[in-house]
């Protein structure tokens, strides 16, 4: 089974979707489940994880919709408020829902680099720990020591790392996000998508040897068994197509055994996830 790990639908609006800017004109359009398909298709993909694109409680609920009616959407990964008083309620509501996978917040966008620490949140990743959902942590390199923090904090709740930790590609900048990302991945209930890569690069003159010290790193200190692929279609697109970023992965990937390979491209992810 191989799983992309990482996508987003959207209708797009300027109004929801005002991050998306000038430079990104080629996201100014619906992405929907038919235009996915036909990319999983081509590269050989068994099926995908539909994540939030904005935070809100409507999304949540479309997507889940989405996910019941394509069956190639093996799970979501949705928006709930973790910081009210509402999210027990809300996880109770929403885990009825057998493809409800995992939450995420955007918490790039926001400004305390220890955001995650604030008492509300730590109270909802506590009670997250209770419904046996993954808890996917999007942050920028300089959030990375407040994510080591949280982990710490919680060892029997699975974290999932998106792109990487989002480190400075087109500045060609190894630290100090190697070294944070070594203290993370000391955390065994830490896993980290190979993901969001390109648009951290140069997007209009990447070249894939421009990747290798990055994915060196994460494979060193995660290695194979806590490490999955997403595409994160239809964001990467502004720097490259789908067949590219799947491509920059698969090569990398071919020094592992295959059982390894297989792992990385599905299986981590399924079982990371509890895949239905």
């Amino acid at each position: 089974m191989r799983i992309d790990s990482h996508q987003h639908f959207w209708k797009y609006s300027i109004e929801e979707y005002g991050w998306i800017n000038d430079q990104m004109s080629i996201l100014k359009r619906d992405f929907l489940p038919e235009d996915l398909f036909q990319e999983l298709s081509s590269n050989d993909i068994d099926g995908s994880i539909a994540v939030q694109a904005r935070q809100n409680l409507d999304e949540t609920e479309w997507l889940l919709k989405l996910a019941e009616e394509y069956t190639f959407i093996r799970g979501v990964v949705g928006w709930l408020d973790i910081r009210s008083p509402k999210f027990k309620h809300q996880l109770e509501k929403y885990t009825r829902r057998n493809k409800l996978v995992g939450i995420r917040h955007v918490v790039q966008d926001e400004s305390d680099d220890r955001f995650m620490l604030r008492s509300e949140f730590i109270e909802g990743i506590r009670l997250l720990e209770n419904y046996d959902l993954v808890y996917d942590i999007l942050i920028f390199e300089n959030q990375l020591p407040a994510a080591i923090e949280l982990v710490t904090r919680f060892p029997n709740q699975r974290f999932v790392l998106d792109h990487i930790g989002k480190p400075k590609i087109s500045y060609n900048l190894l630290d100090p996000w190697k070294s944070l990302m070594t203290e993370l991945a000391d955390y065994p209930g830490v896993y980290c998508k190979v993901s969001g890569m390109v648009t951290e690069a140069d997007w209009n003159n990447w070249k894939k040897e421009d990747f290798l010290p990055y994915l060196d790193t994460v494979f060193d200190v995660f290695g194979a068994n806590r490490i999955m692929f997403g595409s994160d279609w239809p964001v990467c697109t502004v720097a490259a197509s789908y067949n590219k970023v799947i491509e920059i992965v698969q090569d990398f990937i071919k020094q592992f055994s295959s059982d390894d390979q297989e792992k990385i491209l599905g299986k981590n992810a399924s079982k990371i996830y509890n895949l239905k």
